[in-house]
């Protein structure tokens, strides 16, 4: 499973984040590896750097799976760290969803 990482030009890009972002990816879709080709990080700052809120902070997930259409998810946190969790979980089960009924009908 590849995993790739793309920021918004209001967040800086460094290997503490990508790894981050990784570890957390890998964790949640561990069941599902042999069926993903490749998963999309998309973070981004939903107040550009100018304004000051709360979940601010939003990750886009694009699991892309062998045969069969992508699936996206979406969280919003306060920090990068936890949407990125929070859109993995959304993923996880996302998926659990997708695949379930595929294997239902086989």
């Amino acid at each position: 499973m590849l995993i790739q990482i793309n920021t918004d030009r209001n967040i800086e890009f460094n290997s503490a984040l990508g790894e981050q972002a990784e570890a957390a990816v890998r964790r949640a879709l561990e069941h599902f590896t042999e069926r993903i080709t490749r998963v999309e990080v998309h973070l981004s700052d939903e107040n550009s750097g100018e304004k000051v809120g709360t979940d601010a902070m939003r990750c886009v997930l694009e699991a892309r799976l062998a045969g069969r259409p992508p699936v996206a998810v979406s969280d919003q946190a306060a920090t990068v760290e936890l949407a990125i969790e929070g859109a993995a979980e959304k993923m996880k089960h996302a998926l659990s969803r997708a695949l379930g009924r595929l294997d239902d009908r086989s």
